[in-house]
């Protein structure tokens, strides 16, 4: 696993994060893992762009969608 270290962090958010992460029942470390985690697995506005785009210009027809659902069915 990696460690980070972050310096300067103001004494006033550091306060507020000590009590967010206390009022969570969590340990600073726990709570700041959890934001950190929330943050690197939600898609950027890019990601979900670049998703939309690549899902509107897909050719897929009829045959393509019927297709799938028979390779899904017969993997079970």
């Amino acid at each position: 696993m990696t460690a980070f270290t972050i310096r300067d962090v103001p004494d006033d958010i550091a306060s507020r994060l000590k009590i967010r992460a206390a009022e969570a029942g969590q340990s600073l470390q726990t709570y700041l893992l959890a934001l950190v985690t929330q943050e690197a697995t939600q898609p950027t506005v890019a990601e979900i762009a670049w998703r939309a785009e690549r899902y509107a210009t897909s050719e897929v027809d009829n045959d393509d969608v019927l297709a799938l659902i028979d390779e899904g069915r017969a993997a079970r």
